[in-house]
């Protein structure tokens, strides 16, 4: 379809007025839009949040999502028909403006020039509501914004997992430490021996100091992105939000993905192959408009016609590089999922024998041939391998939930 000026000027009236919305959003006591449901909605305790009402709760209190949605509201709202009605008034009254000034031989001056142009605009407007193209229009717009609307959803949900990813890294550099002081002991009780040196002693403390300041950087970090989500979802700003467990990925899940069939309706939900389909039918429209491809043997030396030529291939060229991206970058999240399941199931494996270690290591405890560290040791093994597993399903997640943003939205990490 033709792009209308009219819809330019609303698209970019819509972008500045989310500026002033959105200082405007926490003030406002009118009703907060909610996120879609698709089952029954228990809320969140204080002070804690699941994965499974991040994206309500963002629509609830995200002054973004909410500022978006108010331009959203207000294009919905529109009732052609009465703004067409409206239009059609103006213009006869206009028309009645402009008959009396001819009665007064006010042709040709700058008051009748302004009302001439006046009336044109209008009429722009009236004709664009009459063929249907401010209603595609602004149809358009609304998808854009929606489409914006996810994208601050999904950088919520990102931020979700990158601290759920972090929380397990917290748990094995407190589980590292623990360790280290059990070996520290034991070095102090050498070196007391004389079985050590103090050098051995001392690179053992300053590890540690390392690791302490380590986990101490990475506690800093859970803090920040902490309040971050927080913002994000329009809580109090304290850093020490709890998180629930991330979602697990079934089999059936994994079953469901059709790398064809989901391509597909991806490249349906896309709002970025949209917009790229949408300018190539425009500068297609033109450049047929200006003979097309027969046009290339009577009008050489047509500086319009070439500039018509050239926006079109260009506009061809950048269509086809977007759906091309689009379809790698779908299959390339589709095997990082699969990639995922498969490290996740070596790392159950892993975990197995480690249980099974630790059960030889507790037996052979309780029959004095190995320490109490020795055994402690092995129980250590035993969480390091439980950590990865746990750190492999949320990998399997994040890449899984990724790979459904692009099916169900269109949208590409």
């Amino acid at each position: 379809m033709k792009r209308q000026t009219l819809s330019l000027a609303l698209a970019a009236a819509l972008a500045l007025s989310l500026l002033g919305t959105a200082a405007l959003a926490a003030e406002s006591p009118a009703g907060e839009p909610e996120a879609p449901q698709t089952q029954e909605y228990i809320p969140d305790p204080v002070g804690s949040i699941t994965f499974g009402n991040l994206s309500r709760r963002m629509h609830q209190g995200n002054l973004q999502v909410r500022s978006i949605q108010e331009s959203i509201d207000m294009l919905e709202e529109i009732d052609y028909e009465d703004l067409k009605e409206d239009l059609r008034v103006q213009l006869n009254e206009m028309a009645k403006m402009q008959w009396m000034m001819v009665q007064f031989n006010q042709t040709g001056t700058l008051a009748y020039e302004r009302m001439d142009q006046a009336y044109d605009a209008v009429r722009e407007q009236f004709d664009a509501i009459k063929d249907g193209d401010m209603q595609a229009d602004n149809a358009d717009t609304v998808r854009q914004l929606k489409n914006l609307q996810n994208q601050i959803v999904m950088a919520g949900e990102a931020t979700y997992i990158a601290l759920a990813a972090m929380e397990i890294q917290q748990d094995g550099l407190e589980r590292q430490l623990t360790a280290l002081d059990r070996q520290i002991k034991e070095l102090d009780l050498r070196y007391e021996l004389g079985h050590i040196s103090s050098l051995t002693l001392k690179q053992a403390k300053s590890g540690r100091a390392a690791l302490s300041s380590g986990l101490s950087t990475l506690g800093m970090n859970l803090n920040t992105y902490k309040g971050q989500l927080e913002l994000l979802i329009g809580a109090d700003i304290t850093g020490n939000i709890s998180l629930g467990a991330l979602p697990s990925v079934s089999q059936e899940d994994l079953n469901a993905m059709d790398l064809e069939k989901d391509l597909a309706a991806a490249k349906a939900n896309s709002w970025d192959l949209y917009e790229a389909s949408e300018t190539y039918k425009d500068a297609l429209e033109e450049y047929n408009d200006h003979g097309g491809d027969y046009g290339q043997t009577y009008k050489a030396n047509d500086r319009s016609y070439q500039q018509a030529r050239h926006t079109y291939y260009s506009a061809k060229y950048t269509y086809d590089n977007t759906v091309q991206n689009f379809e790698l970058g779908l299959r390339n999240l589709y095997l990082k999922v699969k990639d995922c399941q498969q490290i996740l199931a070596a790392s159950r494996t892993a975990l197995a024998v480690e249980r099974d270690n630790y059960a030889v290591a507790q037996l052979k405890q309780s029959q004095g041939n190995i320490s109490q560290n020795a055994l402690l040791e092995a129980g250590d093994k035993l969480t390091e391998a439980q950590e990865k597993v746990a750190g492999a399903e949320n990998d399997l997640f994040s890449a899984w939930n990724t790979y459904r943003w692009a099916v169900d939205h269109g949208i590409l990490n």
